[in-house]
């Protein structure tokens, strides 16, 4: 028998100490809640439930990013609400004015009206505003509800294409992409050259390339001997239009004036949308032709009112649309967040259950171990016996 060692006691410590440490690890499991508490406990299910994390709070807040652009559409549908309730009296006006039971002084009255009730049209057009952002007065964009970055009549060109439009038939702001054998060619290369269109329809050559390619306006333009692409480069959203032999590129929103709704946790997980201006001069509403003084003149108003009523409701109907579309997108986030946050749980939260069944099991494991540790200790005193003898 040996005392300066006592290997029974040393490996009833050493398995108290190991229940020791999972006791620790169960009792911060069923104090948190939590399977994964440090990166130790798992460490591909700590990465994996950490992404999902992520996810899941993107998901969120694109939730809630869509409930607030409900509301700045809401706001911008309620105002046009009232504007199209101002142009239906001033149609109502304008019926009135052109019946000749009216004297001029009548009429003068009507008019009057007729011009206050296009000034009101202007101020709910300069003033609706959302979260201080003007949503009526021409700040933003055009209406386009287009999903992300995309591109019509994607595809090839043939290079033998020759016709160019005048720069003057195409808006402020257009690249013109020209495709041909231009004058003072002597190479025989098929060459392409960028235009963009300034004001008034003055067109100013940016560049000239030959069988190359360039990146203008966030539109990534290539040719090569055979064929001609226009492909989608960068962020930008856009659009690629053929007309008459000519790859005309209309940007959007090159100056950063849409809307642009984050409906999704990723990258360009986005939505465009804009509102076309509601002042009175962009409705037709110009105040040389919104005249009821004379029966001719009223005729033609309420004409010019009825055009001015056809655009508001265009504008609300789109606006409409985009509205259900979000919330739809809210339903559909809400789904993709739930089904998320049960993975999310089945890798990280304990099973309170499990975690209770395995504490009793190590609080009697410890109990027994200290037991056993007792009796261990107990054991070199038996050598007493022997120096006695």
């Amino acid at each position: 028998m040996r005392i300066n060692h006592n290997l029974s006691a040393l490996n009833a410590w050493r398995q108290i100490t190991l229940t020791d440490s999972d006791m620790k690890k169960v009792l911060e499991r069923l104090s948190s809640g939590l399977k994964i508490n440090r990166a130790s406990d798992d460490a591909a299910g700590l990465a994996i439930s950490e992404k999902m994390r992520g996810q899941i709070k993107g998901l969120d807040m694109a939730i809630k990013n869509s409930q607030d652009a409900i509301s700045l559409i809401q706001t911008a549908e309620g105002a046009l609400n009232e504007v199209h309730s101002i142009l239906q009296r001033m149609r109502e006006l304008a019926v009135q004015a052109a019946s000749d039971t009216n004297t001029d002084v009548d009429r003068s009255s009507l008019q009057a009206e007729i011009d206050q009730l296009r000034e009101e049209v202007d101020r709910i057009a300069r003033t609706t505003e959302f979260n201080t952002k003007k949503l009526l007065n021409g700040n933003l964009e055009g209406f386009r509800a287009t999903p992300d970055a995309k591109i019509v009549a994607q595809g090839n060109i043939d290079l033998d294409i020759t016709a160019v439009s005048s720069a003057a038939s195409v808006n402020e702001g257009t690249i013109i992409v020209e495709i041909g054998q231009f004058t003072g060619n002597t190479t025989g290369a098929l060459d392409a050259r960028v235009v963009l269109v300034q004001s008034n329809g003055v067109s100013t050559v940016v560049t000239s390339y030959s069988q190359a390619s360039v990146v203008i306006g966030g539109v990534k333009v290539k040719w090569r001997n055979d064929r001609f692409n226009i492909n989608e480069f960068g962020a930008l959203p856009h659009e690629s239009v053929i007309d008459t032999g000519v790859a005309r590129v209309e940007k959007i929103n090159t100056s950063g004036n849409q809307l642009v709704f984050q409906i999704g946790a990723n990258e360009g997980a986005n939505m465009i949308a804009g509102i076309d201006s509601m002042m009175a001069k962009d409705l037709g509403l110009i105040t040389s032709v919104l005249k009821v003084t004379t029966q001719n003149a009223a005729e033609r108003a309420i004409s010019v009112i009825d055009a001015a009523i056809h655009k508001v409701s265009t504008v609300r109907s789109q606006l409409g649309a985009v509205q259900n579309r979000l919330e739809h997108t809210i339903a559909n986030l809400g789904v993709a967040a739930e089904n998320l946050t049960a993975a999310e749980s089945r890798i990280r939260d304990a099973d309170m259950a499990k975690e209770m069944m395995e504490f009793t099991k190590r609080q009697i494991l410890l109990q027994s171990g200290m037991s056993m540790l007792a009796q261990s200790n107990a054991i070199p005193q038996n050598v007493l016996q022997l120096l006695r003898g």
